[in-house]
């Protein structure tokens, strides 16, 4: 005996609901679109801003009368205390600003997302181990050892991505640890096993695909903390002398006066900057954390 489908629900075979993508559920977000279009509007800052409007840190003004000239046609932002264009130094310090807080993010998250697979996969004495390490970074105070750091192994790029990124992990670690432990209980885990699959190949097809969406929420809330970090570092003077960033910027500015002379054009664009891309890093984080989490869609 045969069954005719077609003739199942008046002659149409209900199709599967097409899953939402990612994307577009953050974009129907009202705080994940505020936060995707500030974003965008930085990314164009910070890519094309310095190509269309160089900034050359060894030009200086003509004279003193063009040191912290406020803004005009010729300068929109004004002038630094060199005489420099500040509307050109602050794209190109939103492209340093940018470029070490996605690094060393990147860092954070490989070794967090490692730490916290490898820990709560095995667990027993390689989860205590690699668990009293993390303890070990999140009760040390993050910013006087980026501090300690940064002095200790000089002022360059590379090494301030390298203090904070390697700084930044633990938090990573903890969530990947705990949503990696209870994926390890899930049958098709102990099923793969008793077909032999190598922990390798477990951890490979059947914990990282679960857990890469979390690590995908908490990676773009770290690049605020980031973002951040390196502007702490570089305004109490120990960023790249040889490259600007807001945090820099804002640096040089307390440095020459331009705050208690009245020269907001210098300091503030700087600090807008910040508190915008870190706002906008922030919103499109917790718009994710309620696309991952069903519970708190409610709250969007």
């Amino acid at each position: 005996m045969t069954f005719d489908l077609g003739a199942i629900d008046g002659g149409a075979v209900a199709a599967p609901p097409r899953r939402t993508s990612n994307l577009r559920l953050l974009w129907r977000d009202r705080l994940g679109r505020t936060g995707l279009i500030l974003l965008a509007i930085s990314a164009l800052m910070a890519i094309l801003g310095p190509i269309v409007f160089p900034f050359d840190p060894a030009q200086v003004g003509a004279n003193s009368a063009s040191i912290l000239q406020p803004p005009s046609l010729t300068y929109w932002l004004g002038t630094d205390e060199l005489g420099r264009d500040v509307f050109s130094e602050f794209l190109a310090g939103a492209r340093i600003s940018l470029f070490v807080g996605l690094m060393a993010t990147l860092i954070s998250t490989i070794i967090g997302a490692g730490v916290g697979v490898i820990s709560g996969y095995f667990m027993g004495p390689v989860d205590g181990g690699l668990m009293s390490m993390t303890d070990f970074f999140l009760v040390v105070p993050a910013l006087p050892l980026m501090i300690a750091l940064g002095a200790i192994f000089g002022q360059n790029l590379l090494i301030i991505i390298l203090v904070i990124g390697f700084l930044s992990w633990p938090r990573t670690a903890r969530i990947v640890r705990s949503q990696t432990l209870s994926l390890r209980q899930r049958q098709y885990v102990a099923r793969a096993k008793s077909l032999g699959a190598s922990d390798f190949r477990i951890i490979r097809k059947n914990i990282a695909p679960h857990v890469m969406q979390l690590i995908v929420a908490n990676t773009i809330l770290v690049v605020a903390g980031c973002i951040l970090a390196e502007a702490t570092l570089s305004f109490i003077g120990l960023g790249d002398p040889d490259r600007i960033s807001w945090g820099s910027m804002l640096h040089f500015a307390f440095v020459s006066g331009a705050i208690g002379r009245g020269a907001w054009w210098y300091f503030l664009p700087p600090g807008l900057g910040i508190l915008l891309v870190v706002l906008a890093f922030t919103l499109v984080g917790h718009a994710f954390e309620r696309i991952d989490n069903p519970r708190l869609r409610g709250s969007a």
